[in-house]
């Protein structure tokens, strides 16, 4: 207990020499330290960060700005191609139709040349069967004839 009386004194005395500022030579040297420490800390350490940031930053924003030039161009592009793609087809499908319609022409043309065929095949046949028709008629009316004349001769008697 006497030892904290007699640092309380102690104190006491110290205190009386100077108080919370001393006006010697120490703020001075002080404020100079701490102007001298901002400007090392500003070369050393803050310009080279703030350059480093900058840097940074620029990098980023031109990055930002090409990937969005990227991007419009690549959508220019995904619209041409959908344009491109968009023709391909019509023109595939008019190429289809124009197919389409001449097979059709085609077909229309070999079943009519098939019907005349047919036609004319058919009116052959049907002249062939009249003028055999027309020669079984004659052969049969001179048959008829000679069998008529045999029959009236065995009627007749002579």
């Amino acid at each position: 207990m006497n030892w904290t009386i007699l640092l309380a004194v102690e104190a006491a005395e110290t205190a009386k020499e100077g108080g919370l500022f001393d006006l010697d030579a120490t703020l001075p040297i002080m404020a100079l330290q701490f102007l001298l420490l901002v400007v090392i800390l500003n070369g050393v350490f803050y310009k080279p960060l703030g350059k480093a940031i900058d840097d940074r930053e620029e990098l980023v924003r031109t990055n930002i700005l090409s990937a969005r030039e990227r991007l419009e161009k690549a959508q220019n592009l995904a619209k041409q191609y959908e344009q491109d793609l968009g023709e391909t087809r019509k023109k595939a499908g008019e190429t289809i139709a124009q197919a389409q319609a001449e097979a059709q022409k085609i077909a229309a043309a070999k079943v009519a040349e098939a019907q005349q065929e047919a036609q004319a095949q058919r009116e052959q046949a049907q002249k062939e069967i009249d003028e055999q028709k027309q020669s079984a008629f004659s052969s049969l009316e001179s048959e008829v004839a000679v069998l008529s004349r045999q029959i009236l001769s065995k009627i007749l008697g002579t």
